[in-house]
């Protein structure tokens, strides 16, 4: 079986690699840095999820995400949340027209392909709430009609680890609907110094590579990468050590995750692995790709004990010895990077 896609059977914008780089290329030359989070975006967006975005102020989260929709021909919404904003502000109301004597029906910013919702743990939870039914259904309801959001659609939230004061953190149920929770750090020495020189000359204007239906038949073509049953097992094996880590043998790992990812964790994986072989080029998703996404997709899943959290352990210490102690069935053996170690 070839695993490549075979790029001669598209004509060049057609094939769903060649586009899809060309794609991010283009955002490359705004965004400096931050190569993860552009590829995570990008799978989320094909995969049908939406993506948490944890960074400190400064580290172009808003601009990545209006520079994508640039790029990819869609629609943009930023809604800044705050304390005071209610329900109505986000999903939209019916408004009373004194010249026609009726009701009309005012959408709000959730009707969009691109969504950034930014400091999302700044506003209540019924805010919170209403956006996240949204991502779940892909509609909302207005006085007993319902209406659909636009397709692709994508939720980007952004929040601050560093402020508590004045912050409503998203419950663990709700957190639990993004696909990803993406980490975004502070870029290297030469990756700001190359930041600061852009900045001189402003932002770079970008070109519209893409089109809405181009995305909608990229992601539809990621139907046709292969999952194997060894992959599938790999994802679920990586999900059940965070619930039942004694039985993967991570007895040190007992009593310091109070609740593990949910199944939904496993299906996440899988998907968002299979959208990455789409992008790298292959006809087939590996335990490679499971691998790699398997922190962005798990770590917003695990609750954490009190002794773990007292002791300094956070979400991604877990899943490093989770990756490290899970073995790939392909191979029967550790991941190469836990050998050298």
């Amino acid at each position: 079986m070839n695993d490549i896609i075979d790029t001669q059977a598209y004509p060049p914008r057609d094939d769903p690699r060649a586009a899809l780089q060309e794609a991010l290329h283009e955002i490359k030359q705004v965004i400096v840095g931050q190569d993860a989070m552009l590829e995570r975006l990008l799978v989320a967006l094909l995969a049908g999820g939406h993506v948490l975005l944890e960074g400190v102020p400064g580290l172009a989260k808003t601009l990545t995400i209006k520079t994508m929709s640039e790029v990819l021909g869609g629609s943009f919404s930023r809604v800044q949340f705050t304390p005071d904003l209610v329900p109505s502000d986000i999903i939209g109301t019916r408004i009373y027209r004194p010249d026609t004597g009726g009701f009309e029906t005012s959408l709000g910013p959730v009707f969009a392909n691109f969504v950034l919702a930014d400091e999302i743990n700044r506003a209540p939870a019924k805010v919170q709430s209403a956006l996240l039914e949204v991502m779940q259904e892909g509609q909302v309801t207005i006085a007993g009609r319902s209406y659909e959001v636009p397709k692709p659609f994508i939720v980007m939230a952004t929040q601050n680890p560093i402020e508590s004061e004045g912050t409503y953190p998203l419950p663990e149920a709700q957190v639990d609907r993004f696909l990803m929770k993406v980490v975004v750090d502070y870029p290297s020495v030469g990756e700001e110094a190359a930041v600061v020189g852009r900045s001189l000359g402003g932002i770079r204007a970008v070109r519209e590579l893409l089109t809405l239906e181009s995305l909608e038949r990229f992601r539809a073509a990621t139907a046709a990468i292969l999952v194997d049953r060894e992959v599938i097992a790999y994802a679920v094996a990586l999900t059940d050590a965070t619930r039942n880590p004694a039985s993967h043998d991570l007895h040190d790992l007992v009593g310091q995750v109070e609740h593990g990812a949910s199944p939904r964790g496993s299906i996440g994986l899988v998907h968002a692995a299979r959208v990455l072989a789409l992008l790298r080029g292959r006809g087939h998703a590996s335990t490679g790709d499971v691998r790699d996404l398997a922190r962005d997709v798990l770590r917003h899943r695990l609750v954490l004990s009190y002794d773990a959290l007292a002791s300094g352990i956070t979400p991604d210490d877990i899943l490093d010895r989770v990756i490290a102690t899970v073995p790939d069935p392909l191979t029967g053996q550790l991941t190469q990077e836990v050998q050298a170690a």
